[in-house]
């Protein structure tokens, strides 16, 4: 839903700033006065195309900014594109240089005019003179169609779109195994080799760590013993040594102590440090047994740590990816060796896929072909209500290239005159058929999907009384479901809007400029009564506003 439009310097339009809300809001003013600049700024923003000549003469450039609550779909596509915009309001924005360059911006980010046109097309639908319209567009009736017939359609189109995604993988997958025969031999042979060489070394993991643990004893063996045999020597090997020095000192100090008690305490701290040397002794004697110098272990522990080097280069940085390496490697190979049994699997799994496919392409066409011609049905007569009695209103489904959405090729078609034949909306000429076409079709979806915002220009164009109040009535009903936006001139559509906005041309300093204004319950009467009496308002213009205002 449109939240604010702001725009400046748009053609006579100096500044405007305007609030919507949800419903039907008619725009109103004189002729001349700018109403249609102000669908001309809420296009800019929805990425239509920038004319340089709506910069306002003598200005340098134009902006137009508009603040939309968007739908579910929009905030979708938004992620998709890069610019999700999470629960924020999105903003819009067009900058026009008079010079001739255009920026656009999503919440402040710049961005390439094609996504902000991809972002409008999901916002809002302009039908009158302009081309922001969803009607145009033959890819969007398919949609229309099935939004109209509601679950069944749904549901159906959700089982077609399955089993095509279903019959597309199988079809890859089979794409992939029918590779030429060579290239299959040659990736069979590699990985064979590769499964090969992997089982030969019998990776386990955490072996690395322990060679290399290994291998660093081993190396060090001899530093080792030679470093055990100084200790050794030193505590109680030589002819003088420590533990014999120590034994001797608390020999005397036992002696000592029978002088001097005092002693006693000296002499058990001795005794103390002669059982730890005692289990120093004990723990060197066992380190010296565990000290092994195998030149040949050696050699066998570096080369195994050399092959291991090689499968790393290859295969992974560790035993755990080359193990995983090796898993996918034997998965591929007896993939690739039992090709042809598995694609003749594969071929009855795509046989199977396939006629599910045709299966709920085929009652999705049945739901489509029997719900077509009631649709149409339906909007014809409310074509022939909106002052078009000699309407055709009419839809043509055939079938077309099996795609993810079905076989049915959708479009509308319509003719205005009595005498012509229907034709395909885009060869529609006037934007005020369009307009009352697209009201006829939204009226009979009654909120089934499409675009949240719909903006009518010259809707009511030729119209006499009895049709303008026919068709002030549906755009009052249809503003139930969706946010309406109306240009309008005549009374009757005026007064059944739940909000009203004028557009006003004056003068100031010798410069045209365009006042937007949002009318209040008393302006909404003198607006209206302008609209029934023209320039002289009488108080039975003004009494006929109030009328149509209560009605």
């Amino acid at each position: 839903m449109l939240i604010e439009l702001f725009a400046e310097n748009i053609a006579i339009m100096d500044h405007a700033e305007v609030s919507f809300g949800p419903g039907f809001t008619s725009i109103t003013g004189e002729t001349g006065a700018g109403k249609s600049l102000l669908i001309d700024a809420i296009s800019l923003c929805l990425g239509e195309r920038a004319d340089i000549s709506l910069v306002r003469s003598g200005a340098t450039s134009a902006t137009v900014r508009a603040v939309f609550d968007a739908p579910t779909e929009t905030r979708e596509l938004l992620e998709a594109l890069g610019y999700g915009i999470g629960d924020e309001a999105l903003y819009l924005q067009r900058d026009l240089a008079a010079e001739g360059k255009s920026t656009c911006r999503i919440n402040g980010r710049t961005a390439p005019v094609n996504v902000l046109k991809q972002i409008g097309d999901t916002l809002a639908d302009l039908h009158g003179q302009h081309e922001h319209q969803s009607l145009l567009h033959v890819a969007n009736h398919l949609g229309m169609l099935d939004s109209w017939v509601g679950p069944p359609a749904h549901d159906a189109r959700s089982e077609t779109q399955a089993a095509w995604d279903e019959l597309s993988r199988l079809k890859r997958e089979r794409e992939s195994l029918s590779k030429d025969a060579s290239e299959r031999e040659r990736l069979i042979d590699v990985l064979r080799f590769q499964v090969d060489e992997i089982e030969a070394a019998g990776v386990s993991i955490g072996e690395i760590e322990q060679l290399q643990n290994y291998l660093k004893r081993l190396q060090g063996a001899e530093s080792l013993q030679s470093l055990i045999n100084n200790a050794s020597n030193s505590l109680f090997r030589d002819e003088t040594n420590a533990r014999g020095l120590l034994q001797g000192a608390i020999h005397s100090l036992e002696e000592a102590a029978t002088i001097d008690d005092e002693l006693a305490t000296a002499t058990e701290r001795l005794r103390r440090a002669e059982l730890s040397v005692e289990e120093v002794v004990d723990d060197i004697k066992a380190a010296a047994e565990r000290v092994e110098f195998d030149a040949e272990k050696i050699e066998a522990t570096a080369a195994r740590l050399d092959l291991y080097a090689t499968l790393r280069r290859k295969y992974g940085k560790d035993e755990t990816e080359i193990l995983r390496f090796l898993d996918d490697a034997t998965r591929d190979l007896d993939r690739l060796e039992n090709a042809e049994h598995a694609s003749s699997q594969l071929e009855e799994r795509i046989q199977a896929a396939q006629e599910k496919y045709n299966g709920a392409a085929k009652q999705l066409s049945t739901i489509r072909t029997k719900a077509a011609g009631k649709l149409a049905s339906g909007v014809q007569s409310e074509v022939q209500e909106l002052g078009m009695p000699a309407g055709k209103f009419a839809s043509q489904i055939v079938d077309k290239t099996p795609s993810r959405d079905g076989t049915d090729a959708f479009e509308f078609l319509f003719s205005a005159n009595a005498g012509e034949n229907v034709k395909p909306l885009s060869k529609i000429a006037s934007g005020g058929e369009m307009s009352r076409v697209m009201l006829a079709i939204k009226t009979v979806m009654a909120g089934r999907g499409g675009v949240p915002t719909l903006i009518f220009d010259e809707i009511d164009a030729g119209l006499g009384g009895q049709t303008a109040a026919v068709v002030a009535k549906k755009l009052s009903k249809l503003g139930e479901n969706y946010q309406v936006l109306a240009i309008t001139h005549v009374p009757q559509i005026a007064g059944k809007a739940a909000a009203q906005v004028s557009i006003e041309k004056t003068t100031d300093r010798n410069r045209t400029i365009t006042i937007v204004k949002q009318l209040s319950p008393d302006d909404r009467v003198q607006e209206i009564a302008r609209m029934v009496a023209g320039e002289s308002v009488t108080d039975e213009a003004i009494a006929n506003a109030k009328q149509l205002l209560a009605d």
